[in-house]
Order: structure tokens, then sequence, then C-alpha cells
């Protein structure tokens, strides 16, 4: 993996549901409606299961988490200066643990949640949508906490992301200007 092109990375992570994919797509439009060169990274798991069974491996996650890099770099490559990540490695950690009690070594490698600039954490406060690969509607809280203290445990500092709607964006969007100061207010 490359880091030829360092832009801005920002991860977008939390539980199922929880609007990670509109997020992405809405601050990178707007970004993008002030100049900047931004590009949403799309969740790589769904391409990967677009053609195959959804019944996850070990091996598939650890596919999945290096197609989610490998997008990333794309997005770079491709002259993006900052990259709004739906999802990273550590969704993949994370499932890895939830179905299989653990994550393997290689994957483990990979997780680097310090290499985004900013981590936005969605709150678990929308309406379950449901999805072929969503699959823990009850759970989604409990999801929420796994993320919390993976972030919390790894020292990644978090914007906590919440609410409906415009105050979901203004919330993601004073999180952006937090690192790109010369965005203007929402």
């Amino acid at each position: 993996m490359s880091d030829a092109c360092p832009p801005v990375r920002i991860a977008i992570v939390g539980p199922e549901s929880c609007g990670k994919s509109t997020l992405a797509a809405q601050l990178a439009s707007r970004l993008q409606q002030h100049g900047v060169v931004a590009v949403a990274v799309a969740e790589y798991a769904r391409a990967y299961y677009a053609h195959r069974p959804y019944q996850p491996s070990a091996a598939d996650i650890l596919a999945i988490a290096r197609g989610q890099l490998a997008a990333e770099q794309a997005a770079c490559d491709a002259g993006a200066s900052v990259l709004l990540c739906d999802t990273t490695v550590l969704t993949c950690r994370i499932w890895a643990e939830v179905a299989f009690g653990q994550a393997e070594p290689a994957l483990l490698a990979i997780n680097q949640p310090h290499r985004y600039t900013q981590t936005l954490l969605t709150a678990p406060d929308l309406p379950w949508q449901p999805d072929p690969l969503r699959s823990h509607p009850d759970s989604r809280d409990w999801l929420f906490g796994l993320y919390r203290d993976a972030l919390q445990a790894a020292g990644v500092p978090y914007q906590l992301v919440a609410g409906q709607g415009a105050q979901r964006q203004a919330a993601a969007w004073a999180a952006l200007r937090r690192v790109l100061p010369q965005l203007p207010v929402f």
C-alpha cells in the first residue's frame, strides 16, 4: 500500500444502517461545491458481494479490507485531495471479531486507524433500513460501543455524528472544518 499521495482522509465508521454511505456522498458533494477535489470512497464490501453469496469467511473479510485500502489508494492516485471513506479496515476488524471471535493477524496488521486525518463515528439514531448485507438490527447500540471502544483503545480521537438530516450533516461538517478550516460554516 502506497502513501505517495497523502490526502486528507476522513474515516466514517459506525454500526450498520447509521448513514455512513449517505453522509460520505453528501460531504463529498458539498466539498466539491467549495472547489475541493473530494471523493466518497464506497464501502468495498458491497462490490465484493455483488457477485458472491453473502456468507462471510475470515478470508473474505481480509480480502474486503485489502479492497477497501486499494479503493482509497485509487481515489488518491486519481488526484483526490480529500477522501471520505465510507468505512475502513476498522469495520472489517470489528466484523471479524463479532463473526469469528477474533481478527486474523494479517487483518490486524493492516488496520491503521491513525492514518485518517479525522474520524467520524456515526450514532445508531437513524431508523433501521433493511439491506441484504445488514444482519444486526437489534445490536446497533452494542456495535456502536465496539467502535467507540476500539477507537479509544487505539488512542484515535473521533467526532460523534448524531441527529437527523441537516443536524447530522452539520455535525459532520463541523468536524471537517477542524481539519479544513478554510471551509465555510454549514
